[in-house]
């Protein structure tokens, strides 16, 4: 098994995934008996970090860890006008803005939702088989009523639908968070299509490629420096979905 755990942890190193600790990985390979085949424990392993938190306690690698952060010297320099990476760094999205609407445009917009004013209704997804050795199994169906209401969301300004702020030309910032719960904001330097209210999820995992730029304690986002890993923290996105008109309705009135 310890074979089995170290095969998986050279191999997730190759793909540049957020490295597991040598026991985590230990855990899943032992968590059944027989173990699954090594294609499935890898399909496992890398579903579950991208649904993971990558600071908690002991999922990472201790020495991945130390030397996959931020600079906390930079990121907390407003001074610095401009630092390059100098190696990849995962991190995973904690708040996504729009800045090209105003806060009262997002809030009247999310308002009308909560109205009823704009259509919230269920759906059914039929998926495609899954792999074999998933844990799930099989062909099923979701019923994504919760997921309706992000999608809506995404139809708001700014979000994945159209609108008066066409996500084409909008500008988002980010606070993304490394694995060490480092906390940095990030704005689009050039427009990356996947980035959008109601289409980026929190928690999902992005790679900051070597050579990404920080200035001002910011990071410019670079389409051909930054790509998108997926996933999602399910706690993180629905608290985000839930409080979100409140903190926009706060920040809109400090802004008056």
């Amino acid at each position: 098994m310890a074979a089995i755990a170290t095969n998986l942890q050279s191999t997730l190193r190759t793909q540049l995934f957020p490295l597991p600790s040598h026991a985590w990985l230990l855990s899943l390979a032992t968590a059944r008996t027989p173990p699954l085949p090594l294609a499935s424990l890898m399909a496992t392993a890398r579903a579950r970090i991208l649904a993971s938190d990558l600071t908690t306690p002991g999922l990472l690698d201790t020495a991945y860890t130390a030397s996959h952060t931020l600079p906390a010297h930079i990121i907390n320099n407003v001074d610095a006008v401009e630092h390059r990476l100098a190696h990849d760094v995962v991190v995973q999205v904690a708040d996504i803005e729009n800045l090209s609407r105003s806060r009262w445009e997002q809030v009247e917009e999310l308002e009308a939702i909560e109205r009823g004013e704009q259509t919230r209704g269920r759906e059914v997804i039929r998926l495609p088989p899954v792999a074999a050795g998933d844990e799930d199994g099989g062909e099923g169906e979701v019923d994504v009523g919760s997921v309706a209401t992000t999608q809506n969301l995404s139809s708001a300004p700014g979000g994945g639908g159209g609108g008066g702020g066409s996500v084409g030309k909008a500008t988002h910032k980010l606070v993304l968070q490394d694995c060490k719960g480092q906390n940095v904001f990030a704005i689009e330097l050039k427009r990356v299509e996947w980035i959008a209210v109601g289409k980026t999820n929190m928690g999902e995992k992005i790679l900051l490629r070597k050579g990404t730029v920080i200035a001002r304690g910011a990071v410019l986002l670079d389409p051909d420096r930054c790509h998108l890993m997926g996933g999602k923290i399910e706690a993180w996105h629905k608290g985000w979905i839930e409080t979100r008109l409140a903190r926009l309705k706060e920040a809109a009135t400090v802004e008056e």
